[in-house]
C-alpha cells in the first residue's frame, strides 16, 4: 500500500543497543527462526525462514522522548519486538508494513501525552487513520501496534509527515 506517510523502523543507534540489552535490562538472545514469519521493526518486513532474529523488550515512547528532552511520564511503557539479531539494510518500501491486521493507530502530543488513538479494521484505512491523526496539530507522533497483544509495530513522526510534504511539493 502506498502513502504518503513514513512509517519509521527502529533507529539504529537503538537497535544496536537492543541487539546487545533490552530495554528492561535484559541480556538479547539470538536465535533462528525456523518459520519464518516474524514482523522485525528494523526493516519493516516479516522474518524468512532461518534468519536470526532476537525477541527484545522496546521502550519506543521513552526513547522518543529522550531525544525532545520530556518525560512520557506514565506513559512510557516497553513491549516485545522482534529485530534482526545482526545489523540490516532496513526497508525496502516505502510501503506501510503490517497492515494485513486489525491495528490502533495511537497519538501522542509534543509532551509524550497519549490523545487518543483508532481502532483500524482494512488495511487500506491505515493510511487514512494517520491522515487523521495529523490533521489534529497537537499530535506530534503515532504508534501504530497490534490489536492482539498491543505490541509496537512502528511509528510515524509529524516531522517526517512535513519533509514528506515538502519534497513531494518540489517534484
Amino acid at each position: 500500500m502506498q502513502t504518503t506517510h513514513n512509517a519509521l523502523p527502529i533507529a539504529p543507534r537503538a537497535l544496536k543497543d537492543l541487539r546487545t540489552t533490552d530495554d528492561a535490562g535484559r541480556p538479547t538472545t539470538p536465535f533462528t527462526d525456523t518459520e519464518g514469519g516474524a514482523p522485525l521493526r528494523c526493516c519493516l518486513r516479516r522474518a524468512e525462514p532461518g534468519e536470526r532474529i532476537a525477541l527484545a523488550s522496546y521502550a519506543p515512547l521513552r526513547r522518543w522522548a529522550s531525544e525532545r528532552g520530556v518525560d512520557p511520564g506514565a506513559y512510557d511503557e516497553q513491549g516485545p519486538v522482534f529485530i534482526h539479531a545482526e545489523e540490516c539494510g532496513g526497508p525496502d518500501t516505502d510501503a506501510l508494513p503490517f497492515t494485513n491486521s486489525h491495528r490502533t493507530v495511537r497519538r501522542y502530543s509534543a509532551e509524550g501525552r497519549i490523545l487518543g488513538g483508532r481502532l483500524v479494521t482494512e488495511p487500506a484505512a491505515v493510511d487514512e487513520a494517520l491522515t487523521e491523526a495529523f490533521d489534529d496539530p497537537a499530535v506530534e507522533l503515532v504508534h501504530v501496534r497490534a490489536v492482539e497483544y498491543g505490541c509496537f509495530l512502528y511509528e510515524v513522526r509529524r516531522d517526517q509527515e512535513v519533509r514528506r510534504d515538502q519534497e513531494v511539493r518540489r517534484d
